[in-house]
């Protein structure tokens, strides 16, 4: 692997390219973002962004946003974290009529995961004055009451959780924090967006599979090293590259390349938002394009 500074200046072609690719998808909601922003009330729409980044393991963006509206019209209002709480027969019913089937790591795990969130809400119940009063790192620590949420570092599902609230629409809810995507930056020069608070530290940027793999492919982690480095090294190269990739604001690069190579309805996502590759800036650079194959 070379530095980041190191590769731009070996490969301006690609490194262009793989800003255009930025560019041409930053804009794409994903699954989580898509239903949660479709919800009238401000509470629902950040409850239902809680849970579906703790949901979000094991399956395609598409079975995701399925799994989730299917929840959301069998619960609907404000039945995530209203008494007396859903049997899990009920929440799991759900999970596996729209699988059709029970085969999923996270299964045994939905219904304690809908409880926790609820739960959650119960402890905060005007979600929205949460993340306006709490830094991002406030809402990160926070976010260790949720199951599956995870306890100690990284914790990538909070982490995408507090992007996804305070990121603008469609990325996110566009809510502003004591920090958020827009005003001061933090030590690591992430933008945040303007709160009353200073000197707050935004959580790690959201390392998607999809990042992982564009950074293991067409990347800095090109020569296969991707694999071999520590959980915190891979996470200091996304961030680093992610900023080159969008300075104005490096959480655009994150989202975006999510949806590298990653299985949508048909095919992969890329594929779909490209028109089966032919608009996609990185046509002659992936070995997966489809025109390639």
């Amino acid at each position: 692997m070379v530095s980041v500074k190191r590769f731009i200046h070996d490969e301006p072609l690609l490194f262009k390219a793989s800003k255009a690719f930025v560019a041409l998808l930053f804009r794409c909601a994903d699954p989580v973002v898509y239903v949660a922003s479709r919800l009238p009330e401000k509470n629902e729409q950040i409850a239902w962004t809680l849970l579906g980044s703790a949901l979000f393991q094991d399956r395609t963006y598409p079975d995701i946003l399925r799994l989730l509206t299917s929840l959301n019209i069998r619960f609907p209002d404000d039945k995530l974290w209203s008494l007396p709480v859903p049997k899990a027969a009920e929440i799991e019913d759900v999970v596996e009529r729209t699988f059709n089937s029970r085969n999923w790591t996270a299964f045994e795990h939905v219904a304690g995961i809908f409880w926790s969130v609820g739960l959650f809400v119960r402890h905060h119940p005007d979600l929205a004055a949460w993340v306006r009063e709490h830094t991002p790192e406030e809402l990160w620590n926070d976010l260790g009451e949720i199951y599956f949420m995870g306890r100690s570092n990284p914790r990538p599902k909070a982490c995408a959780a507090i992007y996804r609230l305070i990121a603008p629409s469609p990325l996110g809810l566009g809510l502003e924090c004591g920090g958020g995507l827009n005003g001061e930056k933090d030590v690591d020069g992430i933008s945040c967006a303007g709160g009353s608070k200073s000197g707050f530290k935004m959580p790690p940027l959201p390392l998607t599979m999809g990042a992982r793999r564009f950074l293991s492919m067409l990347g800095p982690a090109n020569d296969g090293s991707f694999s071999r480095l520590e959980p915190q090294e891979k996470q200091k190269l996304a961030n680093e590259y992610f900023k080159a990739l969008a300075p104005e604001n490096p959480y655009f690069a994150a989202h975006s390349l999510q949806f590298f190579l990653e299985n949508g309805t048909n095919g992969f996502i890329c594929r779909e938002l490209t028109n089966r590759c032919a608009k996609c800036p990185l046509y002659e650079y992936c070995n997966y394009a489809e025109a390639h194959n």
